[in-house]
């Protein structure tokens, strides 16, 4: 036995994109608006963790919780009526972590026009087991180039989060030693 952590891959096969892609569905009502009318922001962000968090414990087989949430995109606004979709997909997987690409669409309830794209996220998922603690995750298998994209693009992203959390750490930690305690 050694002492080096198996890969994900070492532990069990790659999931498909497909296999835990979703789409959840929510006809907007009066109850869900804001000042201006429109629905409010966070109900959106609500059905986007939602359907992102039902991806993420598909792919992963089990319990997963939001561990971040970037780039959230307002596009056009929402109104009562519309009836809004909500399409999430595993776009990349670390050792227990994964990042659901969302897409948000709406019908407007009063127009025979196709639904249009109204926002979009991008979050990152941590599989848990019952104590809490990080498991790992299946790695993810793009399927088109499309999902090929979205996988290279997730590298990105992650790349600019990592790169972003260690400058904030770096710059708190010289502010600490020079006495300038926030």
């Amino acid at each position: 036995m050694t002492d080096q952590a198996q890969a994900p891959e070492d532990l069990f096969p790659g999931k498909p994109t497909s296999a835990s892609r979703t789409t959840l569905s929510h006809i907007m009502t009066a109850a869900e608006t804001n000042l201006l009318g429109t629905v409010h922001g966070g109900v959106i962000m609500k059905l986007v963790d939602d359907a992102a968090g039902a991806v993420a414990g598909r792919h992963s087989g089990g319990p997963a919780v939001t561990a971040s949430m970037d780039e959230m995109v307002f596009l056009e606004p929402v109104q009562v009526g519309d009836l809004v979709h909500v399409k999430a997909q595993c776009n990349w997987t670390g050792r227990s972590s994964m990042e659901i690409g969302v897409r948000v669409l709406a019908e407007r309830w009063n127009e025979s026009t196709p639904a249009q794209q109204v926002g979009s996220a991008y979050l990152v998922f941590a599989a848990v087991d019952a104590d809490g603690k990080t498991r790992p995750v299946p790695p993810v298998i793009p399927e088109t180039e499309r999902d090929r994209r979205r996988y290279q693009e997730a590298q990105i992203r992650r790349t600019h989060r990592l790169a972003r959390r260690r400058a904030i750490k770096e710059l708190r930690d010289r502010r600490a030693a020079e006495g300038l305690n926030d």
